[in-house]
């Protein structure tokens, strides 16, 4: 003796309810197993150790004082050492192209195989 799809169907919700579970008949993939699962994120914080207060906090607290900053120095010199000496070689750069804008270069002449320049 079959017992009805929807007696089934009443014993699975009262099942669900019960267990805290998801009714789910059809068998739909929800990513409930997922969900269910517990948040790493606190974990993960708690790992880590919490922020000190840094040299720019100082710098916001008290604008007044003079502070050194070893972290932006270093990316100031780092700036400093790649932008100004490639600004540098441009303008020199630019200047030769000036000098040798009056001369004019020779067209290259390219001989068939077999020939020699020197050959008259």
């Amino acid at each position: 003796m079959a017992v009805a799809r929807s007696r089934v169907l009443d014993l699975m919700k009262a099942q669900c309810r019960i267990f805290s579970t998801t009714f789910n008949p059809t068998n739909i993939r929800t990513g409930n197993k997922v969900l269910r699962q517990r948040l790493k994120g606190p974990a993960l914080a708690a790992y880590y150790p919490r922020k000190v207060v840094t040299i720019r906090d100082l710098q916001k607290l008290y604008p007044n004082f003079e502070t050194w900053d070893e972290e932006e120095e270093d990316r100031v010199e780092h700036i400093l050492m790649w932008v100004v000496p490639s600004t540098k070689i441009e303008r020199e750069g630019r200047a030769e192209e000036e000098e040798d804008s009056g001369r004019q270069v020779k067209p290259m002449v390219i001989l068939p195989i077999g020939e020699c320049a020197n050959r008259r």
